[in-house]
């Protein structure tokens, strides 16, 4: 069966089982593998993508209700890996392994639109990632840093 699905703005055809979670569409069937399998079970964030917009696990979500969303992945966060995020992550050197960051970061840019100027608790509340490096604290900083960056160019 095929269905059509639209990742960081490009639609493609998919022909596999509707059941099938969209992390092992994006890569098994997409070749994206910057969304990463963790735990299978939707704890541990490191599938997560943006669902229209809004942070999800992408182990959960069956390819079969996805037809007419806008799917967001990591590549799709910044064509030249220059977002406000992945630049606070170098400057700070946010990651230590690194395998849950991309899962991070999109749930901390999904957050960021929604709420610009995001308290501790806010990022506690929204970034629900496990990260097993405990770089809990300079994943805060670099959304902090972010959050800044982007008030910034918006003022420009």
């Amino acid at each position: 069966m095929s269905t059509t699905i639209t990742v960081n703005g490009v639609v493609h055809k998919v022909d596999a089982d509707p059941s099938t979670p969209l992390l092992w569409v994006l890569r098994d069937h997409l070749g994206m593998t910057g969304t990463k399998y963790g735990c299978g079970v939707a704890q541990c964030g490191a599938c997560t993508v943006q669902i229209d917009g809004v942070a999800a696990r992408s182990c959960q979500a069956p390819l079969e209700a996805l037809a007419g969303v806008k799917i967001t992945t990591i590549e799709g966060l910044s064509a030249d890996g220059n977002h406000p995020l992945q630049t606070a992550w170098v400057d700070l050197n946010v990651p230590q392994c690194g395998y849950c960051q991309a899962g991070v970061l999109m749930a901390a840019s999904a957050l960021l639109k929604d709420n610009p100027h995001p308290t501790d608790a806010d990022i506690d509340a929204a970034v629900t990632n496990i990260c097993r490096c405990g770089s809990y604290v300079r994943i805060r900083a670099g959304i902090h840093a972010a959050a800044k960056a982007l008030h910034a160019q918006h003022k420009v």
